[in-house]
């Protein structure tokens, strides 16, 4: 026997319009979707690195899970969709129009015997004459009823709820829809414009005015989601697009100018609500609207709808008071410094870039644990976990800037304004990280009884100062030795000492001075020498610390336990600042805060669609969860009535209506 070849048409035809590989395709998307869910998306790429390392970066990004929505694949995937559930419904609609018209008239008296619902009764009565009591009734019950003649009597076919039938032909004609919207909003024209070479990702960090063309879109532009900050009393013309390693700059159709931006926050300094009082204007300066915008409640203008996103600084002026943290003087230096701005700093040790990157101006910490100790001098602020809201404290405003020396390696640090009370004492905070994703870890500087670390500076300075050991290392024998053995050699001896060990610390603090005991006092003696040396190191800081103040004509320091603590303070303050890794420090003094708010952006016309498609999937399943397609037939012939109904879902409903009409027929008999 020859049979025809199988074509590849047909069998493409066939996989298409299969309900297998559509739900298939469903089955993928819904896996993305979840992805795209729960993977923050089109973020820079440099958060990625941070948060999966680079192996799995590479991985995640080959398979485009940081813009799921918008790859490729995905893209692929709607659109085979699209053909698939259409040539579905194009091959099932006029079945299923065909079936919802159909009373199944053409059933045998057999087949209607054979039905698991049926029923008989024995009648009188004319075949007419019932079928009309049959017909009036079923109408009744909301039955369209057809009556037939045949040879022997009648037979009646009654349909209820075929609009079931309706709930496929709309549930596939939402997905559809909800695809095609996708596809509205997926980027289609740039990708092409890309792959056709007239469009390019920029990656330099250059200010948007000189972004070429190749790199910017038209207002024209039929979809795109972006951004952008404005700095209070600023305006924007333009979107930032995060598009993998790199952005696209969205010219829009109209100018965003900020007036006013506003925050609430709850009594723990969290933010509570924020809002944008904006500004729009037409590129010839002239004002077309303006409005409050607020989370979820956007401004929506030529297609364009701009949400509330998010706040940031917008370029703070900051006043600071700098100090050489490894100059023999107590001196400070004014600095003035913006958030986003650089700033270049001269020293011996070389030349600095300062760059500020951010100011805060509440700070949340949780200040019910205790500080712990990060291994390595320094310490990290709020080191327990935060379990409830009673220790949470609004610690004041701070600032973010990183020291970049000239090689380009830079360190991030954290200074705060208001000093914080720790272990009943008073310090002001300064953390520093080497990387993004490290915490900072913070140094100390404790403050004396006036709240400055004037006196902190001062002491510093002068355990720096060589000059000055000599003086210090005197006062310190004088002050430990009966006056008897003055100008002895045990005086001479322990001045050898002080001034040794003051030299090991200016060279390296505490690291220095273990490094000299482990290499020479043998082991057996080296806690005894290290208790010594410490004792030394102590007590010749208090003596520095007179001299530090005659020579600043200030009183000198009471020998008492506050004053101990603060010189004990300072010496732990002074060994971390050789892994604190900033030749500065800098206090912050006074600001101006200038205030940015967060828009995002979005032209998005196949929202529309999606919308629409959403409302036929949710009246497709209504149809198809709640009306309920049933069908009966009656056949009439003289002396007997034979009653049959199915439906294609047997509910306690259906078994309840069979019976209903059982004995409705019984009562139409007699």
């Amino acid at each position: 026997m020859n049979t025809a070849p199988h074509s590849f048409g047909k069998a493409l035809f066939e996989l298409m319009s299969s309900m297998r590989f559509a739900i298939s395709l469903l089955s993928i998307l819904a896996v993305a979707s979840i992805v795209g869910t729960v993977l923050k998306q089109a973020e820079p790429y440099n958060n990625y690195i941070i948060q999966f390392g680079p192996f799995w970066f590479q991985v995640f990004e080959k398979l485009g899970l940081y813009d799921v929505y918008h790859a490729s694949w995905f893209l692929l995937i709607l659109t085979f969709l699209v053909v698939s559930t259409s040539v579905c419904i194009w091959r099932n609609a006029p079945n299923f129009a065909r079936e919802m018209k159909s009373f199944r008239e053409h059933v045998s008296e057999q087949s209607l015997a054979a039905f698991k619902h049926q029923h008989e009764a024995v009648t009188t009565q004319a075949p007419e004459v019932l079928a009309a009591k049959a017909q009036a009734y079923l109408e009744g019950q909301g039955y369209k009823v057809k009556s037939l003649p045949r040879e022997d009597g009648v037979l009646l076919a009654a349909k209820a709820g075929s609009w079931n039938r309706l709930g496929y032909f709309l549930a596939h004609s939402a997905i559809v829809m909800i695809c095609i919207g996708g596809l509205m909003d997926g980027n289609l024209v740039f990708k092409a414009q890309q792959l056709l070479g007239t469009k390019k990702i920029e990656t330099r960090d250059i200010p948007q005015s000189q972004v070429p063309a190749i790199s910017r879109l038209t207002p024209s532009n039929p979809s795109f989601r972006g951004s952008v900050q404005i700095p209070e009393g600023s305006s924007a013309s333009v979107a930032f697009l995060n598009v993998a390693d790199g952005y696209l700059v969205q010219d829009l159709p109209f100018v965003v100018g900020l007036k006013d931006f506003r925050i609430e926050h709850y009594s723990t300094g969290q933010p509570k609500s924020f809002e944008s009082d904006v500004e729009l204007f037409d590129h010839a300066g002239k004002k077309i609207r303006e409005a409050t915008i607020a989370v979820n409640h956007p401004l929506i203008h030529d297609g364009i709808a701009i949400y509330q996103a998010s706040f940031a600084d917008g370029g703070t002026r900051l006043t600071l008071r700098g100090w050489n943290l490894f100059a023999p003087t107590a001196a400070s230096f004014p600095v003035e410094g913006t958030v986003h701005q650089n700033a270049t700093l001269t020293s011996a040790a070389g030349d600095y870039t300062l760059e500020f990157v951010d100011f805060r101006p509440f700070n949340i910490e949780n200040m019910g644990g205790e500080i712990a100790d990060s291994g390595d001098a320094m310490s990290v602020l709020g080191g327990s976990p935060v379990s409830d809201n009673k220790h949470l404290r609004n610690v004041g405003p701070s600032f973010q800037y990183k020291v970049r020396d000239a090689r380009g390696q830079a360190r991030e640090f954290s200074n705060y304004m208001l000093p914080l009370e720790l272990d009943g004492r008073w310090y002001l905070m300064s953390g520093v990280r080497e990387s993004p994703n490290e915490a900072f870890r913070y140094l100390r500087m404790p403050l004396d009884a006036d709240g400055d670390i004037d006196t902190f500076m001062r002491l510093r300075g002068a355990l720096l100062n060589a000059e000055l050991r000599p003086e210090i290392a005197a006062r310190f024998a004088r002050q430990a030795l009966p006056q008897n053995a003055w100008g002895t050699e045990i005086e001479d001896k322990l001045k050898f000492s002080a001034t040794q060990v003051l030299a090991l610390f200016a060279e390296g603090g505490f690291q220095a001075l273990g490094g000299f005991i482990e290499t020479k006092v043998p082991e057996a003696e080296r806690e005894k020498a290290a208790s010594t040396y410490l004792r030394i190191l102590e007590l010749a800081a208090f003596e520095a610390l007179q001299v530090a103040n005659r020579q600043a004509h200030l009183p000198a320091p009471k020998a008492d336990d506050t004053t101990g603590w603060l010189v004990r303070d300072t010496l732990n303050s002074m060994s971390d600042l050789f892994v604190y890794g900033a030749p500065i420090y800098l206090q912050l003094m006074s600001y101006d805060e200038v205030k940015a708010s967060g828009l995002q952006l979005t032209r998005s016309p196949g929202k529309n669609v999606v919308y629409f498609g959403s409302l036929l999937l949710t009246l497709g399943v209504f149809f198809m969860l709640y009306v309920r397609e049933r069908r009966v037939w009656l056949r009439i012939k003289p002396g007997n009535a034979l009653l049959a109904m199915s439906s294609a879902k047997h509910t306690i409903d259906f078994e309840k209506e069979f019976t209903q009409h059982a004995q409705a027929l019984d009562s139409l008999t007699q």
